[in-house]
Formats: C-alpha cells, structure tokens, sequence
C-alpha cells in the first residue's frame, strides 16, 4: 500500500439520526488515540479539526425528511473538506457523526473519481442499507437515506453535490453485514439490484469468501472507499451506537474483513460514522473502532 498521508476530517453532528449523541464520536475516536496509531502504522496524519454547522434543531420530519437544510449545510462542508483532501494528494478520513454524512464525503469521492477518470468502488460496512426515501421511511431520519441520495434518489439539493445528479449508481456498492431493513426499503434495493452481503450470506460462506467477492474486479484504477458504521459490529462487542443490531460481525469476522481490504492496497478514502459515546461503555467502541481501522491500514496479527 502506498503510504500516502492521511487528513483526519471531524464532522461533530447527529443531524440526521434519531437519538442524540453521534456527535460527540469524532472525540471519542482521537481520544481513543486515532491519530497516533495510524502513525505507527507509517502514515503521516493532519488533523485537520472539526467542520463547523447548524445546530441540532430536534424537530419533526417535513415532506418526509428531518432537518433537511440543516443536512445539506453539513454535507455541503463534508463534500468541500474531503474533496480538497482529495485533490491534495492525501487520503480523508471522516470521522462522524451520523451517517448521512456520507453523502457529502462519497460525492465528493465520486466528483474526484469523475475527474481523475478512475472506476469507484463502496464498501458500506453497516447493519442496515441506508436506502430509505421520503416515501418508504418510517422516521424520516437521513441517516437511513444516505446510499438512495447517493443514487439520484433523494432531494435534489442532496442527490446534486457533485453539481450533477445521480452522483454514484448502484453497481458501485457493496453492502456487508446488513440485517435490518425497513419494509419498503426492500423494494428499492431489489429494484436498484444492489450487491447485499447479508449476515445469513455471511452464516453461509463465512467473511472470507464474502470479502473476495464484495472485492473482486478492482483493478489499479479503482478507488476503493470504505464507509464504515460502528453499528457495523455486533452490539455485545460494540455496545456505543444509537440503532444496535443482534447478530453482527464478531470481532475476529471484522478484523478479517479489515485486513482484506488492506491487503488490496486500494483503499483510497474512509467513513467512520455512528459512534456514539453516550451509549457506550468507558470508550469501549470507541477503542474498537480505532482498533479496526488499524487493521485497515495494514496492521496485521502476524508478518506476511
């Protein structure tokens, strides 16, 4: 892996969640040493501090979306910190918040992909598939729309970042470790053919053989992004977030899911969202978040 350096990207806001506290994970993760241990890992690291935004206004959706301007004025900022990072030769690491966040931190890794003329690759590393509409929510919370925004299908001034809209398709996906998806979420997903590596799937064949496939067909012009929600884990390892989720990865499941993607050399851009400290237990997540994300930078049990 080219040990290209890394920008640290605080994003502190539970904009588009349903239970306040997402936005205190950015310090939760530097606390839990981020920055250091990704030093040890040889990458030089910039923290770039945290992005500046709207309050959390605490209301009641509208037109089915909650908070709606005040996610388009994060995802606004998140779009032009990452994409300067881009541009400057290093590798973003947004640390969030809640995940609606990841429509500005993968348009602007699509926008980047679009002028370097590079194939775009998403790992999305989450318990649900985030490709909730206006129509098929139940809560109207964004955070479970981030992926069908992504994919043209949400309000133009989220679905539009890139400054054209869709700003991804669906083929760039790769969902891993789904195992909760609202009704009418269904429906779309199988309609838009999305690639779901689900926990049965992964039951099934274990993670290696789904890695290997959520992985396969990348070349050296692909850039590999992995937008990775802590509720991701198993909640008996990962207690710390808002939306817990029985039957997750377990944690030797997820170390492997990191190292193989490591061992691509790929990974280009990253998410670390839906940390939330008032759930967690004295930063336990917190550390095993950090933990991962060592792995997914080349940290390995043995030499190989």
């Amino acid at each position: 892996m080219s040990k290209q350096p890394v920008s640290l990207i605080g994003v502190p806001t539970d904009i588009g969640a349903g239970h306040r506290g997402a936005a205190m994970g950015p310090e939760a993760l530097r606390v839990a040493n981020l920055a250091a241990k990704l030093e040890r890992c040889g990458r030089t690291v910039i923290d770039r501090g945290n992005l500046q935004g709207p309050l959390n206004p605490w209301q009641p959706p509208e037109q089915g979306y909650r908070h709606l301007d005040e996610v388009v004025a994060w995802n606004t900022a998140v779009y032009t910190a990452v994409h300067q990072e881009l541009q400057s030769g290093r590798l973003p690491i947004m640390l969030g918040g809640d995940h609606c966040l990841a429509i500005g931190s993968i348009s602007a890794v699509a926008r980047y992909c679009l002028d370097e003329g590079k194939r775009l690759r998403v790992l999305w590393l989450d318990a649900h598939t985030d490709f909730n509409t206006a129509d098929a929510t139940p809560s109207g919370n964004i955070h479970g729309m981030p992926v069908a925004c992504l994919c043209g299908n949400g309000p133009a001034e989220l679905a539009g970042l890139t400054g054209s809209s869709p700003a991804t398709t669906p083929d760039v996906f790769r969902y891993i470790g789904i195992r909760s998806v609202d009704e009418g979420e269904k429906r779309l997903v199988r309609e838009a053919n999305m690639q779901v590596h689900d926990m049965r799937h992964i039951d099934e064949i274990g993670m290696k053989r789904v890695m290997e496939e959520a992985l396969a067909g990348m070349d050296e012009n692909t850039h590999l992004h992995v937008s990775f929600d802590v509720d991701f884990l198993d909640p008996s390892i990962a207690p710390g977030v808002g939306t817990t989720v029985r039957g997750g990865p377990n944690y030797r499941e997820a170390q492997l899911c990191m190292e193989m993607i490591a061992d691509t050399g790929r990974m280009a851009s990253l998410d670390i969202v839906e940390l939330n400290p008032a759930y967690d237990k004295r930063n336990q997540t917190g550390k095993l978040a950090v933990d991962l994300v060592e792995s997914l930078f080349g940290k390995s049990t043995l030499i190989r």
